[in-house]
């Protein structure tokens, strides 16, 4: 699937307004918690997850589950006025060493947009935001990104991941594929159920 193939307004318009990449902002929310890691099994609407820390999870799609792809771009398709996401390292001089760039649809504009903790990393960063720039520097591709609240110059490294948000569906949530469940929610009996989850095309990892 060509990164160019975005997602649908609508389907777009449900993921912005669930705050993609974005912290729960109300202290009332159900808590939710992030799982990546691999399907290992699929029953129904149950899917058996290995998470990255080595433990198995039973996570339950909800009927309305949006499955973006995650499809493997270049540093070429981020241009001045993109709106993107950058995964982060902060770097003593203030700037963000990216450990991955995610490219959003044009219909997913705003989504998250801002500067806030991580957990790709310990101490890494979250920044949605508009590109404004992009010059060659010296240790890759410097781009400054701007948001509603400040701008962040982030260093981009040749070897750094370049991902695109792309239209998904539940054909490719099956076993081995590698997946990010944005913010599973924790009911009361201890199970956990999405409305969202990104899946990576022809077997990547999603870098974020």
């Amino acid at each position: 699937m060509k990164a160019s193939s975005y997602l649908p307004r609508t389907l777009a318009a449900v993921l912005a307004a669930a705050s993609l990449f974005a912290t729960a902002a109300s202290a009332q929310a159900p808590a939710t918690v992030r799982i990546r890691g691999a399907i290992e099994a699929v029953d129904g609407a149950v899917l058996t997850v290995k998470s990255r820390e080595g433990t198995e999870v039973k996570v339950h799609l909800a009927d309305n589950v949006a499955v973006i792809g995650i499809a493997k771009s270049a540093l070429s398709d981020v241009k001045p006025g993109s709106y993107i996401g950058v995964s982060a390292m902060p770097q003593e001089d203030g700037s963000q060493k990216a450990l991955a760039v995610h490219i959003f649809p044009e219909a997913m504009r705003g989504a998250g947009e801002g500067f806030r903790a991580w957990d790709l990393r310990p101490n890494s960063t979250m920044t949605n935001a508009t590109v404004a720039e992009t010059v060659s520097g010296t240790d890759g591709q410097n781009i400054m990104v701007k948001y509603k609240d400040g701008e962040k110059k982030v260093v981009v490294g040749p070897d750094t991941p370049i991902v695109a948000f792309v239209t998904g569906t539940k054909d490719e949530l099956k076993p081995g594929a590698k997946i990010i469940i944005f913010g599973a929610t924790k009911k009361d009996d201890g199970t956990l159920e999405t409305n969202r989850l990104g899946v990576g095309l022809d077997g990547i990892t999603p870098p974020m």
